[in-house]
């Protein structure tokens, strides 16, 4: 099953990889990998539905691990700062994965509804695939994709604090330059002249932190299918930096392992309706091998104090943990 804010799926009909499909019809549920994996599950059955009722008792609080270190985490943040003054980037998003043996009968669901009373988010869902290997609960604040006919929105996500006073000019700065890369990865598909800004550095309140919001909108070309505007746009600018093929590079260095379905995409298209809306896989757990996984990062600037950014990391997960610890 899938549970997306108010929307129920059932009666899984088929699973597939190829973008191609979310060009045809039915209702899709899809989560992508950072990495680029992707699955697209239709459902038969659609309607509106309150999250399923399962229940949870997560791992102890004690239990989880972090993949990367707080002397390693400060040591990437050294090296991305070294990069920037050497001329190869602007900013990189640096991550973590936290992971905690998980309950034999674990189900995401029941993660989702303990989300959703602690700490309710615009893009809340759960994907429960077994056949295909996904188990994904998510609470999201970030809009990767909406989409409605050729209309498409991106809603970035950069600069992060306890309060609206906590937000720094490097925070601002941050922000606009991952508009900058939204903006020009949109164009890349866009309509001439369509590419606009309706909103820039925003602030929104989320439980126990607030962010820097801001807006990208565009009118797809008649051409542009899923495929491309995936290839366009993925991995989310706000999850890996800029320039992005440098970020990524410097990701791929850096990092103890894999992603996953973090700071990838979670969400669903309407493939009937041409409508979609994907969320940036943050503040999402995952279920894998029997691991209970969480991500947690901060965007890397010149201005970045080392142990502030780990702060930052520990800020963004220390509620979402909690609540998914026993």
């Amino acid at each position: 099953m899938a549970w997306f804010g108010d929307c129920l799926a059932t009666g899984l009909v088929d699973v597939t990889s190829d973008p191609a499909a979310l060009d045809g019809t039915g209702w899709w549920a899809v989560v992508a990998d950072f990495e680029g994996g992707l699955t697209c599950a239709r459902f038969a059955d659609v309607r509106p539905a309150a999250l399923p009722v399962a229940p949870w008792r997560g791992p102890d609080r004690s239990a989880w691990v972090s993949s990367l270190s707080r002397d390693d985490y400060v040591t990437a943040v050294e090296r991305v700062r070294a990069e920037i003054a050497a001329g190869e980037v602007y900013q990189v998003n640096v991550c973590r994965v936290l992971s905690a043996p998980a309950p034999p009968d674990a189900d995401v669901a029941g993660l989702a509804g303990a989300l959703a009373s602690g700490n309710p988010a615009p893009y809340a869902g759960v994907l429960r695939i077994p056949a295909a290997g996904v188990h994904v609960a998510t609470a999201s604040p970030e809009l990767f994709l909406r989409r409605h006919g050729d209309l498409v929105e991106s809603g970035p996500i950069k600069g992060t604090a306890r309060t609206a006073e906590g937000l720094l000019a490097k925070d601002h700065a941050e922000n606009v330059m991952i508009v900058d890369l939204v903006r020009n990865d949109l164009g890349r598909v866009a309509s001439t002249g369509s590419v606009e800004v309706p909103e820039l550095c925003t602030v929104e309140e989320h439980p126990g932190l607030v962010h820097l919001v801001s807006t990208v909108r565009a009118l797809l070309r008649p051409d542009v299918g899923w495929a491309e505007l995936l290839t366009s746009t993925f991995p989310p600018g706000s999850v890996t930096g800029a320039p992005k093929s440098s970020a990524l590079r410097l990701i791929g260095e850096l990092e103890a392992v894999p992603r996953g379905p973090y700071c990838g995409a979670v969400g669903w298209v309407d493939a009937d309706r041409r409508t979609a809306r994907l969320a940036v896989g943050i503040r999402t757990f995952w279920l894998r091998s029997g691991t209970l996984c969480f991500g947690t990062g901060a965007g890397i600037t010149w201005r970045s104090d080392p142990q502030q950014e780990w702060d930052e990391t520990e800020l963004k997960a220390a509620r979402l943990v909690a609540l998914a610890s026993r």
